[in-house]
């Protein structure tokens, strides 16, 4: 029988990012609506006047200019479309550095995938590379060509890595082939990997033997620190504490600190638990309000801590922003409390003007929030030791989009506004552990799946992206989210005060909404330069390179939905072309690509693509080990498609896209 399959990505967003935001708070797309003042807007038209009514006058003047003559971004398009093989702009390489199974410790063994092990996983990379980093190596010759990479494992896709075994999240199989021995694996392959690298005659490689490789998975010890370290609600049988937790999980984007830390982000940890607690259970109001027993995986069979009829407490211990030394693999990852408990997406930071750093952070599920975070002390990058806790103390706020125009910073703050105990809250440790439910009170903007969230050091500016909300209806636009049944998503530029990202109040416009600007019902609006291989849909993860300029990692592009993959483009965001994008990079069939990052000579762009052959939107059958959409990067029989990280550099040498 065949039936139409989605993949285990497309199934997380259609059953589990639901929108679990009730509240009667304000939308961005009635915001954005009220903002422009125009009544086809509130009915979800989308015409001309629509899109000139939504747009940045900026955008809109973008119109006579041409590409060729003034762009930022000097490189020949890549055809959109897809296929088994990614592809790069010509004159550039993309070679794959490192992926799953390969070795990551020297005693690693060599990938077998008829034969896998958690033993053997916990020394190999793991699976579906998501976010990653580059810090140069301390005296390096070269910075640029020596140094860490630190990457995010944020899921497994069981059908895609085992032998035999199909999806098992679906209602009909119930996980009947999860064995206890293939959860352990999946659980190895989660959290995170350091390598070394090295670029030598123009080629990256991984130092084998590195004393800085590490990987860390489900059950690797970590410190919870900050206001919610030891509360009453960080407690568990394992853990009387509530200061020591096994693991991270889904571990999405993250972000750097000017100190040589890592942040890595918990996104979508309610999938990670089954069971069931009575609905007058203290935690009930939690758990219904991120979701939690999520029925992702089958962990909770074999392990009490993610049943939550025999754990509730267990769940609070996740969904937080984690930073790690690289340069310390002998170092215990830290859960920051401060930075607050959300599905969390990015983490990229600044030091503002003042000396103070500066977080930022999406919460990535529909109808969910922006959130920003002030350190209280000063950061001082020349001394790593300075700033070891600097992320435990702070103000952690939450975004409204004004129709003026305005962005108004609301503190999440113990015994501020309706932050109290007559709301439920008894402590600051209270208000982080349900950071989604204090930012319902104070009124925040509902967003379109905020995800990445990135700075711009050179212009202080800020980009949001929103990657879609196919659940808006017309009566729910607002300012910031204009489109009902948001399909394509957007992508919002905010703007400080002066270059202050500490300051109450900013402004804020739409740098471009995303979708093929040929359909005119779409409503898109990228410049009229950007071509037909151009613009994308489903913008996802940011990188700002050395030069200032923007580049956009999509999630969610497919045949049956766009007639094209996931990939990288670069928007230009000054200027008279300010709106065109052009296109660098795509990935295989079925891959998302992840963690855009530059090497600081903006000579090699590092990439990670995740889950290649899944199934496009709508095929007829589903992906699985023995029938991937695509083999890559090994192209071999009986070698499933792996998720990798590839090396961009330009043949002869060189900056990228200059």
């Amino acid at each position: 029988m065949t039936t139409v399959a989605l993949t285990r990505a497309q199934a997380y967003e259609t059953s589990d990012d639901v929108g679990r935001n009730d509240s009667a708070n304000t939308t961005i797309g009635d915001i954005i609506a009220a903002r422009f003042d125009r009544r086809d807007v509130l009915r979800g038209a989308l015409g001309a006047a629509a899109i000139a009514a939504t747009v940045s006058p900026l955008a809109l003047a973008a119109a006579p200019a041409r590409a060729n003559d003034s762009s930022r971004f000097r490189f020949t398009e890549v055809e959109a479309g897809v296929d088994a093989d990614h592809h790069v702009a010509d004159g550039y390489d993309a070679d794959v550095l490192i992926r799953w199974g390969d070795p990551v410790l020297a005693d690693a063994p060599a990938f077998d995938p008829m034969r896998q092990t958690a033993a053997a996983q916990k020394l190999q990379f793991g699976y579906n590379n998501d976010y990653l980093g580059y810090l140069p190596m301390p005296g390096a010759a070269n910075p640029s060509q020596h140094g860490l990479l630190v990457v995010n494992h944020e899921y497994t896709s069981e059908e895609l890595m085992f032998p035999g075994l199909g999806r098992q999240d679906l209602k009909s199989v119930a996980f009947a082939g999860i064995t206890k021995d293939l959860a352990d694996i999946e659980m190895a392959a989660h959290g995170g990997t350091v390598i070394e690298v090295k670029r030598e005659n123009g080629q990256w490689r991984v130092v084998a033997g590195s004393k800085y490789a590490r990987r860390i998975d489900a059950d690797t010890p970590m410190d919870i620190t900050g206001p919610a370290a030891g509360h009453d609600r960080m407690r568990t049988g394992a853990d009387p504490t509530g200061r020591r937790v096994s693991g991270m999980l889904n571990n999405c984007a993250g972000g750097l600190t000017p100190w040589g830390t890592w942040l890595t982000c918990e996104e979508n940890f309610h999938g990670y638990f089954w069971g069931k607690i009575a609905d007058d259970h203290t935690e009930a109001r939690t758990h219904k309000r991120y979701g939690v027993a999520g029925n992702w995986y089958a962990w909770g069979k074999y392990y009490e801590r993610f049943d939550v009829a025999k754990e509730p407490h267990e769940a609070n211990r996740f969904g937080w922003i984690v930073e790690i030394d690289p340069f310390d693999p002998g170092s215990t990852p830290k859960k920051r409390t401060a930075l607050g408990r959300m599905k969390h997406e990015g983490a990229e930071g600044l030091v503002n003007r003042d000396g103070r750093y500066v977080i930022y952070t999406g919460d990535d599920e529909r109808f969910e929030y922006v959130y920003r975070f002030v350190s209280t002390a000063r950061a001082d990058p020349s001394n790593a030791a300075a700033n070891r806790n600097i992320l435990d103390n702070g103000i952690l706020s939450v975004a409204r989009f004004n129709a003026d125009g305005s962005v108004n910073w609301l503190p999440l703050v113990y015994g501020q506004g309706p932050l109290t105990a007559a709301n439920g809250f008894h402590s600051q440790a209270d208000v982080l552990i349900e950071t989604r439910r204090a930012a319902d009170l104070l009124g925040a903007t509902r967003m379109d799946r905020p995800e990445d969230v990135e700075a711009n050091p050179q212009t202080d500016k800020v980009y949001v992206l929103l990657t879609n909300n196919s659940r808006r209806k017309p009566e729910q636009v607002d300012a910031a989210n204009p489109r009902a049944d948001n399909a394509f998503g957007h992508i919002i530029e905010m703007i400080p005060p002066a270059g202050d990202h500490a300051a109450d109040r900013f402004a804020w416009e739409i740098l471009v909404k995303c979708g093929d600007p040929s359909i005119a019902p779409v409503g898109a609006t990228f410049s009229s330069e950007t071509s037909r291989d151009g613009w994308f849909g489903m913008p996802d993860n940011a990188a700002v390179d050395g030069q200032g300029r923007l580049w956009i990692a999509t999630d969610g592009n497919s045949g049956k939905r766009t007639g094209r993959a996931d990939g990288l483009w670069g928007v230009e965001t000054e200027g008279p072309l300010r709106g065109t994008s052009r296109h660098f990079y795509r990935v295989p069939a079925g891959a998302e690509l992840c963690g855009p990052h530059f090497t600081p000579d903006d000579e090699t762009l590092f990439v990670a693509v995740q889950h290649p052959g899944e199934a496009d939107n709508g095929a007829k059958e589903a992906a699985t080990f023995e029938n991937p959409s695509t083999r890559w990067p090994d192209f071999k029989p009986g070698i499933p498609p792996r998720p990798a990280i590839v090396a961009i550099t330009r043949r002869g040498g060189g900056r990228i896209a200059i």
